[in-house]
């Protein structure tokens, strides 16, 4: 009888060398030995079927243990019918846009549940974005690390280079549905409107997307990926020239054009039914991830976090796991401190308030009004969050940590040397916490959303970091 290692039975199975060798200790496979100060596994052993997925290691203070929620049927309850999750959420509009968002409403319940249109994004998912993304386990990093293993949901992987095209494609290919001719987005990072323009040429659609001047200065390789696509780049110039004012100059623009035009929010904030549509389009990265996850380990990880600006990529990765015995962490923007303009750490530090048509947790002024947000991630410089994340914290399912400039600067370097995998300034954030998690538990294993790659950000990295690029 021919006999593997350990390492090529890895690579039979498909699945890691850990889980193996755990599998060996707990006498799973059958017909294994040990010789010579190695296990030895019969070729044709059977691969152990039983997925394990037990109690997880909750922490001390996990929310989860006081939570009394039935999340099997979450997604029938919530957003309600009028948009709200819990008290945030909901459609604050003026009289001429009511209409508009009600034909999105009724086209997405209608046309986006149909059969016909299911499989045409399930089409376009495989064959032009290239889904399902894979799982990578970070080996390098979790040794440097110490015993508690990291692996990453590689959303960079997918076509673009970023979770985005998930929900850009699913809402272009409604737009088409329903008659329209031109899409309207806003973008920070610029990857959210280089989906967008990857989708208008995808449909032979139209296509304006709004960039404060700042953001555009920052992410100019995605400026110019945007405009190579065929898309018009329109800068906006007023207030702090980032992503809020993005959002304002594209609302604006639709609210004239809205017969003829979609309206593409790219993240999971907006009106009602965008946080609800959003969600839906991106949660193809938890389900896939949730699988993937459990067929190269055996098990759940201990916890599951993903970066947190508007709340798209976050969503998407939570939405699977809601109901597992998982820990799960958004990871926002502290920046440069914790004083106002300073930082987009929103779940800390914001209040409640109406922000770009919905009612969520916004980073306010001493007046009231919302306040300015800063990060060296152009995609987490927003100053409210998605209403459905404000109610998963209020709940007590997830939990919100920040994460400094400097810690995400750290994380990018880090994970591009020992790894070769440059991620987005944004999902830095998420690995960051990951680390910092990494450095303080004893053992387990924490997957990390890395919702983009960081071409965008290198040029940018390397003047404000030198001293970490040398």
């Amino acid at each position: 009888m021919k006999y593997l290692s350990v390492s090529e039975m890895s690579l039979k199975w498909g699945i890691n060398e850990r889980r193996i060798r755990a599998l060996l200790k707990e006498k799973r496979i059958e017909g294994a030995k040990y010789e010579k100060h190695r296990y030895l596994i019969p070729e044709n052993a059977p691969k152990p079927l039983d997925r394990r997925v037990k109690g997880q290691r909750l922490f001390e203070d996990s929310p989860l243990k006081e939570v009394n929620f039935d999340f099997k049927n979450y997604r029938k309850q919530f957003p309600t019918p009028d948009g709200y999750f819990g008290r945030y959420g909901g459609s604050f509009l003026p009289p001429h846009l009511e209409k508009a968002f009600e034909e999105i409403y009724d086209g997405y319940l209608t046309i986006a549940k149909s059969a016909k249109f299911i499989a045409e994004l399930r089409q376009i998912r495989k064959h032009y974005q290239g889904r399902p993304t894979p799982i990578y386990h970070c080996q390098n990093l979790s040794n440097y690390l110490g015993k508690v293993q990291i692996y990453l949901k590689r959303e960079d992987l997918n076509h673009g280079g970023a979770h985005k095209l998930n929900n850009a494609m699913g809402q272009a290919l409604l737009a088409k549905y329903l008659g329209k001719k031109k899409l309207i987005a806003e973008t920070g990072a610029g990857s959210h409107g280089s989906a967008v323009a990857m989708a208008a040429a995808y449909f032979g659609l139209e296509c304006d997307i709004y960039m404060g001047e700042v953001d555009m200065e920052k992410q100019a390789p995605n400026v110019a990926r945007i405009k190579v696509l065929g898309a018009n780049v329109i800068p906006v110039k007023f207030g702090t020239k980032t992503l809020k004012e993005a959002v304002d100059a594209a609302f604006e623009a639709y609210s004239k054009e809205y017969k003829t035009a979609f309206y593409v929010l790219g993240s999971a904030v907006g009106p009602h039914p965008y946080p609800l549509i959003v969600r839906d389009f991106q949660d193809v990265i938890g389900v896939e991830a949730k699988q993937q996850f459990l067929e190269m380990t055996g098990e759940l990880p201990d916890i599951v976090t993903a970066c947190v600006g508007g709340g798209s990529n976050a969503i998407g990765m939570f939405e699977a796991f809601l109901e597992e015995p998982v820990n799960i962490v958004g990871v926002e923007a502290l920046g440069t401190g914790e004083k106002l303009g300073e930082n987009a750490a929103t779940m800390t530090f914001g209040k409640e308030m109406v922000l770009h048509g919905f009612k969520s947790l916004v980073l306010q002024k001493e007046d009231g009004t919302p306040g300015d947000a800063y990060s060296i991630a152009s995609g987490l410089d927003y100053p409210g969050v998605g209403p459905e994340h404000a109610f998963l914290r209020e709940i007590g399912r997830v939990k919100y940590e920040a994460i400094s400039d400097d810690e995400a600067a750290e994380a990018f370097f880090l994970l591009s040397r020992l790894e070769g995998i440059i991620p987005a300034i944004e999902s830095s954030h998420a690995l960051a916490y990951a680390i910092k998690c990494a450095r303080s538990m004893k053992s387990g294993s924490i997957l990390v959303n890395l919702s983009g790659r960081g071409d965008k950000d290198m040029d940018y990295m390397l003047k404000r970091y030198p001293h970490m690029f040398r």
